[in-house]
């Protein structure tokens, strides 16, 4: 299809570098697995290449104009294109191979405390802490209390009273307020690249999705893992992750079984045997504790031993070792105190 005159005569004027940025920003696009638009608003221009210069290892940070951003968009076509309308005022450009989470987290832990301008919405409750300012008496109590803030003199220091909420998340602040803020060195604000939002993998991510608690997001994936494993074995759900559990699970339950049924196999034979035994001195014991004539003499000494060991092992060292040793450390302690006095008094 032959273009008309109209379109012609545009792009015959259309300055050349203009042409190559459009043509830039697509094919940045198209090279890396995720783009996305970052507001700048409020970034100064030195502070914004430190921030291009950190991000260099891991993303391609850009600025241009939103027209050509837009028309770029258009050439890119796909999700790209659906970006259009998150192009408004002071944006950005971001490319990256990371994925959109990593990337979130990236940029929000770059950004730094900055001082909150006049008029500016607070993007938190603005919070002044009660303790010593370091000023010395003069106006600036007035200063301090005419914007919300109690304030008195402490030996001899300017100290605030109390602690005070002076703003509102949502509040517009004042000029002398913000003013105030930046005499204390309270800096509500923050400077950094707010990722508005990215096109991944064919899928659009806008900022609220991103930001997650990951912490808490792996913690519930960790519980919901061990829960489904759980549920596997108890339903005996054979799988390549929980075969050995089952495996495992199975030969103890088959043991257990066969020894309260006293199934005789040669694996369970010294179970048995140990079991067949042990009953046997209870029952004996028994019959001793009524009659001790009505065992033998063998199974007389191997009760007799038997509670003498239980005995012991109840009571610990006999009486007589506790007494040895007890009298050895006595006399230990009382040579080494001699000791100790004649090395005093020569």
């Amino acid at each position: 299809m032959e273009a008309t005159a109209e379109e012609v005569h545009h792009t015959e004027h259309v300055p050349q570098w203009k042409i190559e940025e459009v043509e830039d920003i697509k094919n940045l696009i198209q090279s890396y697995s995720l783009f996305g638009i970052v507001s700048i608003s409020g970034i100064p221009a030195k502070q914004l290449q430190v921030m291009r210069r950190e991000l260099k290892d891991i993303a391609v940070l850009k600025v241009s104009r939103n027209t050509l951003v837009t028309r770029a968009l258009e050439k890119a076509g796909g999700t790209a294109k659906d970006l259009e309308d998150y192009v408004d005022a002071q944006i950005g450009l971001i490319f990256t191979n990371e994925n959109p989470f990593k990337i979130y987290k990236i940029l929000e832990k770059s950004k730094s405390p900055s001082p909150i301008k006049p008029g500016a919405i607070a993007p938190k409750d603005i919070v002044v802490e009660e303790g010593a300012t370091g000023f010395p008496p003069g106006p600036i109590i007035g200063d301090l209390q005419s914007v919300g803030i109690p304030a008195a003199i402490d030996s001899g220091k300017v100290s605030i009273s109390e602690t005070t909420t002076v703003a509102r998340e949502g509040d517009k602040v004042s000029q002398k307020l913000a003013a105030m803020l930046n005499r204390l060195e309270i800096y509500p604000d923050e400077v950094g690249l707010d990722l508005k939002a990215t096109t991944y993998e064919g899928s659009i991510f806008t900022s609220d999705q991103l930001a997650i608690d990951v912490d808490q997001y792996f913690s519930d994936f960790t519980t919901a893992v061990r829960q489904a494993f759980n549920l596997s074995v108890n339903a005996a759900y054979p799988t390549a992750e929980n075969i050995t559990t089952l495996i495992s699970k199975g030969v103890s339950e088959a043991r257990n079984l066969g020894v309260n049924a006293t199934i005789i196999e040669p694996q369970l034979m010294d179970t048995h045997l140990s079991k067949a035994y042990s009953q046997m001195l209870s029952v004996a014991q028994i019959v001793y504790d009524k009659d001790e004539n009505a065992v033998d003499d063998d199974l007389k000494q191997t009760l007799t031993s038997a509670a003498t060991s239980k005995q012991e092992t109840e009571s610990g060292p006999t009486t007589e070792e506790e007494t040895k040793e007890s009298e050895e450390e006595e006399e230990s302690e009382e040579e080494s105190g001699m000791a100790g006095l004649g090395s005093l008094f020569g």
